[in-house]
């Protein structure tokens, strides 16, 4: 019998996940889905388990030196679903471990994992960036600079956790004393959910923001107020965008929005669109992009130093 997750069919997701659902980018100008995901991962330093789930892990890997090294946790993307993993952003993190800092690379549970989608895709993200108080010791962290940055989805997830302070304590999200979070960066991530609904069918073959927020903006109202990183502002820390111009997926008018909406809350908020990119060049060192996603990251890390 053919596995179904609220609309989702596996059959969609073996097969479309890497060309079907993304046919705007097989244009040999960009790099396409089965481009990134087909790549070969650069292995880390270290895998860590975060929790017993088997999703609930991350890759560390550390710069030269002594330490104690500021943190980039990065957050993968894929529809938050599990035809992606970690291992796509492992050319990216290895990169900027190479530039002095440490990255955290962290998996969860998705939408169609075992227990995944409302609420403990959110709970791993959090849990996965609490744990790093267990490793500041032994691997030399400085926890006093911790980024945060997300592709795609991981991009939600990011300026999600960068605004967790926020969630209600009535909220199955809350969970006490969240790591403090210095800065955010979304690449081709969405700070909105609600309109996504209207082409996650199209974008991700099936109906994922109902799945991961546990039902619609009517049904499930403080869900999205938890969730949906715009309804969480103001967030006391420094958010940068940024989205490929010829984004199918998700168009730069998305990260436009929430910059909107966080600068008229007084927030320390940038949103960039990268011209000649589309929704993979962001995260693949070597692009004519890579320079500038480069430098916006470490300028975060920059700024906390001063």
């Amino acid at each position: 019998m053919e596995a179904r997750w609220h609309g989702i069919t596996a059959s969609a997701l073996a097969i479309g996940a890497t060309l079907c659902l993304w046919p705007a980018l097989l244009n040999a100008q960009y790099l396409s889905a089965q481009d990134v995901l087909s790549s070969e991962p650069v292995e880390p330093d270290f895998v860590l388990a975060y929790g017993k789930a088997p999703e609930q892990y991350g890759h560390l890997r550390l710069p030269d030196g002594s330490g104690p090294f500021p943190v980039l946790v990065i957050i993968h993307g894929g529809c938050w679903l599990s035809f992606a993993n970690l291992e796509y952003m492992s050319r990216f993190a290895a990169d900027l471990s190479e530039a002095g800092v440490a990255t955290w690379n962290i998996e969860y549970r998705r939408v169609d994992s075992p227990g995944g989608g409302w609420p403990n895709t959110f709970l791993d993200v959090a849990n996965g960036i609490d744990y790093l108080r267990f490793l500041q010791s032994e691997y030399h962290l400085d926890l006093s600079q911790v980024v945060v940055a997300g592709h795609s989805a991981g991009g939600h997830l990011a300026l999600w956790a960068a605004g967790r302070p926020n969630v209600p304590e009535e909220s199955p999200l809350y969970l006490e004393a969240p790591l403090a979070i210095k800065g955010a960066v979304s690449l081709n991530g969405p700070g909105q959910l609600a309109p996504l609904r209207d082409t996650d069918n199209e974008v991700c073959g099936g109906d994922v923001i109902d799945t991961l927020m546990g039902g619609s903006p009517e049904e499930v109202p403080d869900n999205y107020a938890a969730g949906s990183p715009i309804r969480m502002l103001p967030v006391a820390v420094p958010l940068r965008l940024l989205t490929g111009a010829d984004d199918p997926a998700v168009p730069p008018l998305f990260a436009d929005a929430f910059a909107a909406a966080a600068a008229a809350a007084g927030h320390d908020v940038t949103a960039v669109t990268l011209e000649g990119a589309s929704h993979f060049e962001a995260i693949v060192p070597g692009t004519d992009v890579w320079r500038e996603v480069r430098s916006t990251i470490l300028s975060l890390f920059e700024e906390l130093e001063q």
